[in-house]
């Protein structure tokens, strides 16, 4: 608080006690410059007062104010007291000191209710009238919706957004076949069949569902790896004036085996792509596409985009290549460009790169005055139309070997089912297509789903776009999705609801049906162009790196490592090592997370990195320890390293050499060279003299070896001073430990054992350690793993840091703690008698030595 400070009893080191002779204590706080309060108290249960000044507005800094009993804290005297001291913005808490334990009690925690698996399936898949509409309605969300479609108030919207739309559904639906590598024709087949099926069971009311770019390319890569041209050669027929002749040496690919092949390679996959999605929303596991972090997708697309681009340069210059898929790819492709660069077309050069540059303006102004034009530019369209007259007036496929799109059928092609035979060679390629569909589609869903402030359903839409698929995949269609170019035409036209989508889906048809064939003069290069200048969205998101960097340096590189990894690898391969990369990031944030010290605000129970802050005090002898990452098998060693190097010392280490310590006094002491006391220990020869008097004194009856009667002498082994024995034990400058899992969020079986250990092995060198901040699920959880014992109780939790220090504080203060250097020697001079400590230093239990024992056993 900046206009006041907060004091919470203070450091209980500074209070002076006034022991009284009934069962309460009257301790008085001293909190320097604030006012001075005695607080009561009864034990650990006692009540505390936090006492918040604003220290402008203080009156009475060195008086006292002393109440015997807590009910002598009336209203008026309260009442004054704040009248005189108290800020607006101040405020008073009393309460005690609560640890787990006294917290439960008193606030009667209730035990989670445990339901078999009978009951949870009974009340899972119990049915009722009123679940069974739910459940329909979730799966047929048209059935909501479409009753309550305010026709007035939308369809005419929706009307006009369809209708644009639909033109540029038809023209992307073609120029996206040339990426898929098929005919087309089956773009436009890809624009119309998965509209129909997403109406009735998608959740989005503005995304525009079709080819996708990236999921074309895809395709595409499959399409080529298993029908390229080299499958379909065959010899060429010269006809000669009386005769046809077969000649061996000339070959030609058979276009039309090729073309069908290739669509059957195409909808196998698609149909494939659809099951892998309906069997993920069936699973409810639309949230495994949260794993694809927006860096991934980012440069997962940007990297797509680039292959894309890669793809049509081929198609621009019109020159010829080999298909080439796999690693570097893309290298081998511009090779074949770069050999046959000198057979560019100059027609669809000039046409690819005017359809590129005038696209692109007209779509910047588009975005520039959008608010100004009613309906965006259908710059796709009109561009289309004039290069199809141009080419068919000019001829230029004739007169100048243009290559164009020729055939453009009316009518659809029949349906077929896939072939069983390929699915084998495309299963891992549909999975990663699935989900790349899938993931762009809900992104882009959901994005308008935030601005119109409706939801989308995540499972439903694995759902609808899978059986969108499987339904195209059958008709002669390719993987569907969406294009956010595309979309954004359909919302920013007005589109209201899926209406607009079944329009757009009716101008597809249209074009089908009647208008096909005025689009084959079209030249091939003006459809590249319009797809290389759709790509301008995805690779602005390079933009996006040097703001990634300033922002989390580890988004940035899963963004860079997975839009290099599918430049080089191929999309599927590098989606795959984007995904490990990213896995691998998160795994390492928690394998080695963050560690700190933490230290008092003065006057609050405010607790705070050491390292962050300059007036913050280390409480003396209490460290403070916090770990910001979930504890588990993958980060407890991590965890222990950063611990020992926090309090300075190794538990382990010490335990072992005061053991080594306690063993060389024992034997001192039954030598007769050293002499325990109630003071301590003290040497029998000093400075390495003899002490005469001592030696007479005690010798003769040494000698005779008469048998003293055992006694056993407190010592007092002050570990901090230098020992009698010549020996170096690690000093230990607390007595105690505050762990603070605040931030905690489960600990694993592997991290509850060791975590275990970890207390026991400050326990036996005389360190309490408290653990703080545990939330109810953990606190279960520990329970549920065997945390607690005799020895590590429950009693060890306490709410907060500071309730843990309190307790500390009014322990050390009342003297109710033992001393923890405190050992008892048995001054023993019976041989017979057994030595007070282990003998074995290696039978020491540690997690340490359970790793020995493990390798061990395996040698």
């Amino acid at each position: 608080m900046s206009m006041g400070s907060v004091i919470l009893a203070q450091t209980w080191e500074s209070c002076s006690i006034e022991h009284g002779n009934t069962a309460r204590e009257r301790e008085k706080g001293s909190f320097g410059l604030f006012d001075q309060i005695v607080l009561t108290q009864e034990r650990r249960d006692q009540c505390l007062l936090i006492w918040i000044s604003h220290p402008t507005k203080r009156k009475k800094q060195n008086e006292q104010i002393r109440y015997n009993t807590q009910e002598e804290f009336t209203d008026k005297q309260s009442g004054n007291m704040m009248d005189e001291c108290f800020h607006e913005k101040d405020y008073l808490v009393s309460r005690r000191i609560y640890s787990n334990r006294v917290f439960d009690q008193v606030h009667e925690r209730q035990d989670q209710e445990i339901q078999s698996l009978r009951e949870q399936l009974s009340r899972t898949c119990g049915c009722t009238d009123k679940w069974a509409v739910q459940k329909i309605k979730g799966l047929l969300p048209i059935l909501d919706w479409l009753p309550k479609y305010p026709v007035k108030q939308w369809l005419p919207s929706d009307v006009v957004s369809g209708v644009t739309t639909g033109l540029v559904c038809c023209l992307q639906g073609v120029a996206y076949a040339l990426l898929a590598s098929v005919a087309p024709v089956y773009g436009l087949y890809s624009a119309f069949f998965p509209i129909l099926t997403y109406f009735v069971l998608g959740t989005s009311r503005h995304i525009s569902v079709g080819p996708f770019p990236v999921t074309c390319l895809m395709v595409g890569s499959v399409v080529l790896t298993l029908a390229p041209d080299e499958h379909f050669l065959r010899s060429v027929n010269i006809t000669n004036v009386n005769e046809t002749v077969t000649d061996e040496r000339l070959m030609e690919v058979d276009v039309e085996a090729r073309e069908a092949q290739r669509i059957m390679v195409a909808c196998t996959m698609t149909v494939l792509v659809g099951l892998f999605q309906v069997a993920m929303g069936l699973m409810q596991v639309g949230f495994l596409v949260r794993y694809l972090s927006d860096p991934l997708v980012g440069g997962f697309t940007t990297a797509a985009a680039f292959h894309v681009f890669i793809s049509q340069i081929k198609t621009i210059l019109s020159v010829p290549t080999h298909n080439h898929n796999g690693f570097f790819s893309f290298a081998y492709t511009l090779i074949d460009v770069g050999r046959n660069i000198n057979q560019t077309n100059t027609a669809d050069l000039i046409a690819g790169l005017l359809t590129i540059f005038i696209v692109m303006v007209v779509k910047e102004i588009n975005t520039k005055f959008q608010h100004k034009i009613p309906v965006p530019i259908p710059i796709e369209v009109i561009v289309t139309v004039i290069a199809s007259a141009i080419s068919h007036v000019m001829d230029l496929n004739s007169q100048y070997g243009a290559s164009i799109v020729h055939s453009l059928p009316r009518g659809f092609a029949p349906a077929q089912p896939p072939n069983i035979a390929l699915i084998g060679s495309i299963l891992g390629s549909s999975f990663s297509t699935a989900v790349v569909g899938y993931a762009v589609a809900v992104s882009v869903a959901k994005v308008y789903a935030a601005k119109h402030d409706y939801t989308v359903d995540g499972n439903q839409e694995l759902i609808a776009f899978g059986v969108s698929n499987i339904f195209g995949g059958c008709l002669s269609s390719f993987v569907a999705s969406t294009a956010l170019s595309r979309t954004a035409v359909q919302e920013s036209t007005g589109g209201k609801s899926q209406i607009a989508g079944i329009i757009s889906a009716l101008m597809v048809m249209i074009v089908i049906l009647a208008l096909g064939p005025f689009l084959q003069p079209l030249q091939k290069s003006v459809l590249a162009g319009i797809v290389i200048a759709n790509l301008k969205g995805m690779f602005m998101q390079i933009s996006e790196v040097p703001v990634l960097w300033r922002q989390n340096r580890t988004d940035c590189l899963i963004w860079i490592a997975t839009c290099l990894a599918s430049i080089a690898l191929g999309l599927d391969v590098g989606l795959l090592a984007g995904l490990v990369f990213e896995m691998g990031t998160v795994v390492v944030r928690t394998q080695f997370p963050s560690c700190a010290t933490l230290g008092n605000v003065p006057n609050t129970d405010i607790y705070k990195n050491m390292k962050d802050y300059k007036n913050i005090d280390e409480i003396p002898g209490i460290k403070i320890f916090k770990c910001k990452s979930p504890i588990y098998f993958a980060n407890i060693d991590y965890f222990k390293e950063k611990l020992r190097d926090e309090v300075g010392f190794d538990a382990v280490r010490v335990f072992k050499k005061r053991n080594k310590a306690l063993k060389k006094i024992h034997k001192l002491i039954k030598k007769g060279k050293l002499q325990a006391t109630e003071d301590g220990l003290v040497p029998v020869a000093s400075l390495g003299v003899e002490n005469k008097a001592f030696e007479n004194e005690q010798g003769p009856e040494l000698e005779e070896g008469a048998s003293q009667p055992d006694s056993e002498v407190k010592v007092q082994v002050d570990w901090m001073s230098e020992l009698p024995v010549g020996m170096s034990v690690p000093r230990v400058h607390i007595h105690s430990l505050v762990v603070d899992f605040s931030a905690v969020s489960f600990l694993d079986v592997v991290a509850a054992k060791s975590l275990k250990l970890v207390v026991k092995e400050f326990i036996r060198i005389g360190v309490s350690v408290y653990i703080a901040g545990c939330d109810g699920e953990l606190v279960r959880r520990m329970e549920a793993l065997s945390f607690f014992d005799e020895e590590v109780t429950r009693d060890l939790l306490f709410l907060s840091v500071h309730d843990a220090i309190l307790f500390i504080q009014l322990e050390t203060s009342s003297g109710n703690e033992q001393d923890p250097l405190a050992e008892k020697i048995s001054q023993l001079q019976d041989d017979k008698e057994p030595l007070p400590f282990t003998e074995d230093e290696d039978l020491i239990e540690t997690y340490d030595n359970q790793h020995l024992a493990i390798h061990g056993l395996s040698n």
